[in-house]
């Protein structure tokens, strides 16, 4: 049997796929990785650790896009309503792959849900099928976030540093296209260059497709509006607190989501 964790270089996967070598050995475990030439450095220091610590397999697959450039190459700005980058450089990558060289019948996918999501888990498993997925995280020992940080530093592996910075998830960097405006304030205020990056990136591709597109949005007299990231830097450069602080989008880009 092959235990095959979908490990996307943050704490809640690498915790997964401890608990799968914990339970069956370092031998039959495959960690899986999409790289989406868009994570953190810091990511891969993180992943590189937590690999040798563990001693399993360790496989690494990319499209070879950014994030942005598949947007381009599908005519539209990626986005929490659009997000084609995770369907393409995470899901579809990883189907394939899984497909080419597993069987359903003698292996186990893990991915990341916890014990807080099991409406989600329950949503997917038709979506799975004919995969057998488990979800560790819906197991004990129930952890928060901040305990799940902790203990990898019990286990002398600092996290991810994006978590220090105040990110929810350790996605593309801190700029995870179905972020909303919080993300994206938090990104300028810690990362003023990635996020210029982002910028130019969008308007490269709102010039291409020669329409008002953009990442974020923005409700005006109950109309919701694109939301460039050059129109919110400059307001947040006016005012920083012109922005929607509960707004921190519904990040789907993780490997936990239904093919």
């Amino acid at each position: 049997m092959k235990h095959l964790v979908q490990f996307s270089t943050g704490t809640a996967s690498a915790e997964v796929a401890w608990r799968v070598v914990e339970a069956y050995g370092p031998d039959d475990v495959v960690l899986i990785t999409a790289d989406t030439r868009a994570e953190d450095k810091d990511n891969w220091r993180f992943a590189k650790e937590v690999v040798a610590a563990l001693g399993a397999e360790w496989v690494i697959l990319a499209d070879g896009r950014t994030p942005m450039q598949v947007g381009r190459d599908e005519r539209c700005v990626p986005n929490n309503r659009m997000a084609v980058c995770s369907k393409i450089l995470k899901r579809e990558l990883l189907d394939k792959y899984r497909a080419e060289h597993y069987d359903p019948a003698d292996s186990v996918v893990y991915i990341g849900y916890d014990w807080t999501e099991p409406h989600r888990y329950k949503a997917a498993l038709k979506h799975w099928a004919p995969w057998t997925v488990k979800c560790p995280l819906m197991d004990p020992p129930y952890l928060w976030k901040a305990q799940l940080l902790d203990l990898f530093r019990e286990r002398g592996i600092e996290p991810p540093r994006l978590y220090s910075f105040g990110f929810a998830h350790a996605n593309c960097g801190g700029a995870c296209v179905r972020g909303g405006q919080a993300q994206w304030e938090l990104l300028l205020r810690v990362n003023p260059g990635r996020y210029r990056e982002w910028e130019a990136d969008e308007e490269q591709t709102r010039q291409m497709l020669g329409k008002d597109v953009s990442i974020l949005s923005e409700e005006v007299r109950r109309e919701v509006r694109p939301l460039t990231l050059r129109r919110f830097r400059e307001r947040l450069e006016m005012r920083s607190s012109l922005f929607d602080a509960d707004d921190w989008g519904a990040c789907g880009c993780d490997m936990t989501a239904a093919p």
